[in-house]
């Protein structure tokens, strides 16, 4: 899985060094941001690589790298989830390339692809996008899976939810399958939100160190995954058992054998050793 991650930033731009700029969100277009590379093994996510954002870089740049990561481990890909900041001509002609099998939920570019999201029931359709670069032009065709489920008073909304997927893969038959494997992406966003309880809090302005705390948070998720699998959890049939152990107090504990092993005990000279009423 691979996701982009952005980190509000509402100070004076020229005091802060590698900012990424986009779409205003949460009152501004100024960032922090990161791409991550996760991996789900056995149900479990762990974070492979991350990649600090600038302005510049593209999607299919980083998707690159990402794939060159990969191709590094001696790992096998099932399949390939990716957000949707990576709908686009590049990344889909690189994910056909390395023949991986993916998911992409859909942006609704173009009248054409407007219209087949705003009628009709749940169906498989086939789409294109057309590229360009340095002044060549290609078209990419790919399957189009578009789920449509009633909301029934859900967000406080009535009528028909159609969600679009871009999505090639030998386990995917029909929209429902689509929209089912794309939902295990989803555990990224609460990696993010555990991340946060554990990232260091800085004022700096430099890049680099802030990069480093988000880096320690999410190898902190690692650990907590692993240990808490391999070494919590109870041995059984069917599967192990996993006992409850949030992350927060691992975390908490973590900070408890920091402080005893990094503490600074200061010594001050004496006139005199201490009675009887200070030994313990």
């Amino acid at each position: 899985c691979a996701d982009l991650h952005l980190r509000p930033y509402y100070g004076d731009e020229d005091d802060a060094d590698a900012l990424y700029h986009s779409e205003a969100k949460r009152g501004t277009t100024s960032f922090h941001a990161y791409a991550t590379l996760y991996a789900r093994v056995k149900n479990k996510r762990y974070t492979l690589a991350v990649r600090r954002l600038e302005d510049g870089d593209t999607a299919s740049s980083v998707l690159a790298e990402f794939f060159g990561v990969l191709d590094g481990l001696d790992t096998e890909v099932k399949a390939v989830y990716l957000d949707r900041g990576f709908y686009d001509s590049k990344c889909l002609t690189l994910l056909q390339a390395h023949n991986y099998a993916y998911v992409i939920p859909i942006i609704r570019w173009g009248e054409t692809i407007q219209q087949e999201l705003s009628e009709g029931w749940s169906r498989v359709i086939q789409h294109d996008l057309t590229g360009k670069l340095d002044g060549h032009s290609w078209t990419v065709e790919f399957p189009v899976y578009i789920d449509c489920t009633y909301l029934n008073g859900r967000y406080d909304e009535n009528g028909v939810a159609r969600h679009g997927y871009a999505a090639d893969a030998p386990f995917i038959e029909t929209p429902r399958d689509a929209r089912y494997h794309y939902s295990k992406r989803f555990g990224i966003e609460s990696s993010y939100r555990l991340s946060e309880q554990a990232i260091a809090t800085t004022t700096t302005r430099d890049a680099t160190v802030r990069l480093l705390y988000v880096v320690v948070s999410l190898l902190l998720q690692n650990a907590w995954r692993y240990l808490h699998y391999e070494y919590v959890a109870t041995p059984r049939r069917g599967g192990r058992r996993l006992w409850w152990w949030p992350y927060k107090e691992f975390v908490n504990m973590v900070r408890r054998a920091a402080w005893t092993a990094l503490a600074v005990r200061r010594a001050v000279p004496a006139n005199r050793p201490p009675d009887d009423r200070f030994s313990r």
